[in-house]
């Protein structure tokens, strides 16, 4: 059906039938009761959903993390320390000799 000629006939279908002035009876204090009748909002309750639901998929990483880490092929022979592995990484930039004449420039 053409989307047009649908919208066309709808509208003309709302404005032949106009909507009612009259409210019924009580209508305020009974959505009001209602409203009031609703649990209110916990924010605590709101964050432990939220960590709970986020937990799974963390737990489900750190698993599939645990087993590349045990199921992988090393890639290179360690000697097993790799405090020292780490702090030859971090000072390599440290211990490059520079010429005191690029310093000053």
């Amino acid at each position: 059906m053409n989307l047009d000629e649908l919208q066309r006939k709808l509208i003309a279908a709302a404005r032949a039938h106009p909507p009612s002035d009259r409210v019924p009876y009580a209508f305020e204090q009974r959505i009001l009761a209602r409203v009031r009748g609703l649990p209110g909002h916990d924010a605590w309750t709101l964050w432990a959903r939220s960590l709970w639901r986020a937990a799974t998929p963390c737990v489900a990483l750190m698993v599939l993390l645990l087993a590349w880490v045990l199921l992988a092929p090393a890639s290179h022979p360690t000697n097993g320390d790799l405090s020292q592995e780490l702090e030859n990484t971090v000072l390599a930039a440290a211990e490059q000799e520079v010429p005191p004449a690029d310093i000053l420039r």
